[in-house]
């Protein structure tokens, strides 16, 4: 876990808009309820095959049945701008887009929103930017299922061959991202920031620290 912001920096950070899926402006606070738990995923950059892609997905692959119950949303937010937002969702196999795209065979639904000035990162105290990855000796989080060299290839073949048209729009690359929880009146729960490119909370933990049985 990380240190939280303070309250100016957090009130402060709910005030900020980001985009969503049609590229309206909508306020932070606006998009955490007032009651339940919101799970709140800042990833890296569209076109990291690490953060955005197997993190996404994996996270796609829970019960959604289990999340209604225990009153929890996720969302994900990207340092990027609002364009790439429909694409990505889509090349996500197993991600429910609301509003953007509907994969019956889903397990997660969810809404995606883009920040590309990354304000809303500082204030929320992610203002490490680099590209390393997890550091020796250390144990790779277990979402990271391929190769650095696989990660990378991947990430040119989803990214900018798949999307040419969104080069550029897809967010700052050494920008890292962190994950959030928010509980009833938008009371900041739980805050962990990436240290490396690697580095999500492992999903079973950040499930706990929602209370979320699995």
């Amino acid at each position: 876990m990380s240190t939280f912001p303070d309250e100016a920096a957090l009130s402060g950070a709910k005030e900020l808009q980001v985009f969503d899926a049609k590229g309206q402006l909508v306020s932070f606070d606006s998009i955490l309820p007032a009651s339940g738990k919101t799970v709140v995923v800042f990833i890296r950059h569209f076109f990291c095959g690490v953060s955005y892609y197997a993190y996404v997905e994996d996270l796609a692959r829970l019960p959604s049945d289990v999340l209604t119950k225990s009153g929890v949303q996720i969302f994900v937010i990207g340092c990027a701008q609002w364009q790439p937002i429909a694409s990505y969702a889509r090349t996500t196999p197993t991600l429910c887009m609301h509003d953007v795209t509907d994969v019956s065979d889903t397990k997660f639904t969810g809404k995606i929103y883009a920040y590309p000035t990354r304000k809303l990162y500082r204030a929320l105290g992610m203002t490490v930017e680099n590209l390393s990855g997890t550091p020796s000796g250390e144990t790779k989080r277990s979402y990271i299922k391929t190769s650095t060299l696989t990660n990378a290839l991947q990430s040119i073949y989803k990214g900018p061959l798949s999307h040419p048209s969104l080069m550029g729009k897809q967010g700052n690359i050494s920008q890292l991202g962190g994950d959030f929880i928010f509980g009833p009146n938008k009371e900041l729960m739980f805050c962990s920031r990436m240290k490396h490119t690697e580095d999500h909370v492992e999903i079973p933990e950040l499930m706990k620290e929602a209370c979320i049985p699995l």
